[in-house]
């Protein structure tokens, strides 16, 4: 089963978890420091919740599909590359407190979008995750996105 993904950085995790926990009926899938997600049923969403400045209003991440397997990353990465968007793949990464594979691209909008499969929890213990490197299609190194706006492609055909 595929499902959208939600990223939302969020300046009060604690009072976060709690509102969605009620307006989804669910607890959170995975908690560590600065870090929640739900994995809802009904609707099929990933929510993903990272912790932002406090007193900043919460802002959208990035946004994502979730699939189940490397074939389906792999998939998409051909799809979209022939769609002539600009895409940066991503195996193995380490992400979110999980491993990974994942492409990502950017929306007309600048906004990044990935197509990734948790492959298992990552080694990385309760320590905190490196916002800056983490979930953005970027390189720690990089002053600019490695994936770059493109232009809209309508689709061939009936999707």
């Amino acid at each position: 089963m595929s499902r959208v993904q939600l990223a939302l950085r969020v300046p009060d995790l604690e009072a976060s978890v709690a509102f969605y926990s009620k307006l989804f009926g669910t607890e959170p899938a995975k908690r560590r420091p600065g870090y929640a997600n739900f994995a809802i049923a009904e609707p099929p969403l990933k929510l993903v919740l990272l912790e932002g400045e406090p007193g900043r209003p919460t802002a959208l991440d990035h946004l994502g599909v979730e699939v189940e397997t490397t074939e389906a990353v792999d998939a998409a990465t051909g799809r979209l590359t022939g769609a002539g968007l600009i895409t940066l793949a991503e195996g193995d990464t380490e992400c979110c407190y999980a491993l990974q594979d994942k492409v990502w691209v950017r929306g007309p909008g600048d906004e990044p979008w990935e197509v990734y499969v948790v492959k298992g929890d990552s080694d990385v213990g309760d320590k905190p995750i490196v916002v800056e490197t983490c979930c953005t299609g970027t390189q720690p190194s990089d002053s600019a996105p490695a994936v770059v706006p493109s232009p809209v492609v309508a689709p061939a055909g009936p999707a």
